[in-house]
C-alpha cells in the first residue's frame, strides 16, 4: 500500500477485515492495546484447558503411559509440521526443540562441517546478539581459523560473500529496525559461491508467509513463543532442508537424536532424518501448549494475514507522520512493506521512558537500546481502530511530557 496516494480509514479497514473472527480465538485483558507480540504473543484461548487437561488427566492419571497414549513421545515432530506448513517447509523437515540458541548452535556446527575448507561465518553487526554470541562461541571451540566476519548495513552483505566464507548466517526480519531480507535473492547469491545459508525467522515465522522450501534455504531457526503465541520461553524449533539429512552429525547427540532411541544403545548412532536434530526429553507442558497454539494457523489465510501486516504498519506510520519530526521520532523501519517485516521501529532521546508511559497509558510495545521504541503488529488480534488510538496516545505522551514521570526513568530488568 503505497502510503502517498491513499490513506487509509481504520473504521472501514476493520468492516471489511478476513481476519477479524481470529480474535475471539485469543485472551487480551481489557483497556490494553498490545503492540508487542513480536516478543510475546498472546494467550489463545484454547491452550489454558489444554494444559490443565494435561496436568490433571495426563500427568495426574494416565501418568507414565501417557507417553504412549497421549503421544507425548511425538510432540517435536507434531509441532514441528504445524510449523512447517506456515514456513514453506517440506514435510519432515522441521522439529520443534529446545531454544533459538541452542538450535543455532546445532545447525551452525552442522553448516561448518559440511564447508570444510573455508573459515568465515558472515552476518550483520546488528543482528540480534544471541545469534552472534552463538557463532563467536562455535568459532572459538572448532578452532581451525573460523572467524565471524560482521557486515556494518544490508547492502554490504553481498560484498563480504567470498570463496572463503562457509556459512551466511542472516535473520530475516532485522529485530530492531525491522528491515526484511530478500531470502531467495540472498540464498541463492550465497550458493552460487558455494556458501550454505542459515535464515532467524524469530521475526517471520507467523507474521507473513515464508517460502524455505522455493528459496532453496539450507537450515533455518525460530522462536515459538513470539507470533507463534506458543507462550513465555516456548519451545522454539529448527528446519534442515531434506537433502542436508543424514550427511553430517550434529554435535548434541542426545538420546532422542539417537535412530532408535529405546534400544539404549550405549553407541550413538544418529538418526538420519529431522529427529537427529534432537537432544534430550522434550519439556512436555511447553510443548503442550505449543501444539495447541498451533491448531489456529490451520484457518489462516497467509496472504490475508500478510496484507493486514502491511495496512497496520502504514496506517500507524501514516498517523505518526504528522507529528513525528515535531516531537523527535524518527522512523528507521523501511516505508516499502517489501523491505519490511510486521514491526515499526522509532528512534528518540528518552525512549525508555516514552515506551513506559505509553504501558502505563495501557499501549503496551518495547524498548530496544539504546534508543528505540518498537511496536510489533500482530494481525490476528489487533485492530486499526487500536492502531489509530495507539498513535494519539503517543502524540499526547509526547506533547504533555508524561513521559517525564520519575517513575517511566526507573529501568527493569526487562526492556
Amino acid at each position: 500500500m503505497d502510503n502517498t496516494t491513499q490513506r487509509i480509514d481504520a473504521a472501514a479497514a476493520d468492516r471489511s477485515d478476513p481476519l477479524r473472527g481470529f480474535r475471539e480465538r485469543f485472551h487480551l485483558p481489557e483497556g490494553v492495546i498490545y503492540l508487542d507480540g513480536n516478543s510475546l504473543g498472546a494467550l489463545p484461548e484454547s491452550v489454558r484447558q489444554r494444559v490443565l487437561n494435561t496436568i490433571d488427566k495426563e500427568w495426574g492419571v494416565d501418568l507414565i503411559r501417557s507417553w504412549n497414549t497421549a503421544d507425548w513421545v511425538h510432540l517435536p515432530q507434531r509441532v514441528g509440521a504445524c510449523i512447517a506448513r506456515i514456513i514453506g517447509a517440506e514435510e519432515g523437515a522441521v522439529v520443534a526443540a529446545d531454544s533459538t540458541s541452542i538450535n543455532l548452535f546445532k545447525v551452525l556446527s552442522a553448516a561448518l562441517d559440511l564447508n570444510p575448507g573455508r573459515s568465515k561465518i558472515v552476518s550483520e553487526r546488528e543482528n540480534f546478539p544471541t545469534d552472534l554470541y552463538i557463532a563467536e562461541g562455535v568459532a572459538k571451540q572448532i578452532g581451525k581459523g573460523h572467524r565471524l566476519v560482521l557486515s556494518d548495513s544490508p547492502e554490504d552483505i553481498p560484498g563480504l560473500l567470498d570463496e572463503d566464507v562457509a556459512v551466511l548466517m542472516l535473520t530475516h526480519v532485522n529485530y530492531r529496525t525491522g528491515y526484511r531480507y530478500d531470502m531467495a535473492a540472498l540464498t541463492r547469491a550465497a550458493h552460487d559461491k558455494g556458501i550454505l545459508v542459515i535464515w532467524d525467522l524469530a521475526h517471520s515465522a507467523g507474521a507473513m508467509p515464508v517460502d524455505l522450501s522455493g528459496a532453496e534455504a539450507d537450515f533455518a531457526i525460530g522462536c515459538g513463543y513470539k507470533y507463534l503465541n506458543g507462550g513465555p520461553g516456548a519451545p522454539a524449533f529448527l528446519y534442515v532442508n531434506p537433502r542436508h539429512h543424514g550427511g553430517f552429525r550434529q554435535p548434541l547427540s542426545g538420546w532422542f537424536g539417537h535412530r532408535a532411541p529405546f534400544d539404549f544403545d550405549s553407541a550413538y548412532t544418529p538418526s538420519n532424518k529431522i529427529e537427529q536434530y534432537l537432544c534430550g526429553t522434550p519439556p512436555v507442558l511447553a510443548m503442550v501448549a505449543m501444539d495447541e497454539a498451533m491448531a489456529i494457523w490451520d484457518d489462516v489465510d497467509m496472504a490475508a494475514l500478510r496484507a493486514k501486516s502491511i495496512a497496520l504498519c502504514d496506517l500507524f506510520i501514516q498517523e505518526i507522520d504528522s507529528f513525528a519530526e515535531r516531537l523527535g521520532l524518527r522512523l528507521v523501519t523501511p516505508r516499502e512493506p517489501e523491505l519490511r517485516g510486521s514491526q515499526v521501529s522509532y528512534s528518540c532521546e528518552n525512549g525508555y521512558a516514552i515506551m513506559q508511559a505509553l504501558i502505563a497509558r495501557g499501549v503496551i510495545g518495547d524498548f530496544r537500546a539504546p534508543d528505540i521504541i518498537r511496536f510489533g503488529f500482530t494481525p490476528l488480534y489487533l485492530s486499526f481502530a487500536e492502531v489509530e488510538k495507539a498513535a494519539a496516545i503517543l502524540k499526547d505522551i509526547l506533547e504533555t511530557s508524561a513521559w517525564d514521570a520519575p517513575e517511566f526513568h526507573v529501568r527493569g530488568a526487562v526492556t
